[in-house]
């Protein structure tokens, strides 16, 4: 079975940094000769199947999806999307972000910029132990691999884990 990534938000070219075997991409347009698939991740889902994907990347893309919108409830898209990531990936899987994040400037700077990420949000909110994001309708749990600055952009990787039981009440 050859290995499989995905990146999200990818324009015309999909980034492979996983040198993965079959390489996809979403962006607001289709471009099915690069394998790129049309779709809004804002308000849709990822359109491929359940634990499809070896590898996830989103390279500038997550500080462009909201934390809140009303459509026409309230609900959120970014807590969303980590679901899908999570859905989408492999047990084991590895997801890769790459974003501008606080505490720097250009974090701010770009109009679009609608959902600031710090150092603290995968680590606190997504991850396997702490979940916070799950008082929002967070499902998955990802354990924290590695986490850098490279410049402006910090650069997590996470990898997908089983959702750890829930405690008794």
């Amino acid at each position: 079975m050859p290995t499989t990534a995905l990146d999200l938000g990818c324009g015309t070219r999909p980034k492979n940094p996983f040198n993965a075997e079959a390489v996809y991409g979403i962006d607001v347009r289709d471009d099915l000769a690069q394998n790129i698939v049309k779709a809004d991740l804002v308000i849709e889902p990822i359109p491929f199947p359940d634990n499809f994907f070896d590898y996830v990347t989103a390279y500038d893309f997550i500080e462009h999806v909201p934390r809140l919108i009303y459509n026409p409830t309230r609900r959120y898209p970014f807590v969303e999307l980590m679901n899908e990531i999570w859905r989408v990936l492999k047990v084991g899987g590895k997801f890769l972000s790459h974003t501008p994040a606080f505490p720097q400037a250009a974090a701010f700077w770009d109009p679009t910029h609608v959902n600031y990420i710090a150092e603290q949000t995968f680590f606190a909110y997504f991850d396997d132990r702490n979940r916070w994001a799950a008082m929002y309708g967070f499902n998955g749990a990802f354990k924290l691999e590695s986490q850098s600055w490279a410049e402006i952009h910090l650069v997590s990787i996470m990898s997908k884990v089983p959702v750890p039981p829930q405690p008794a009440s």
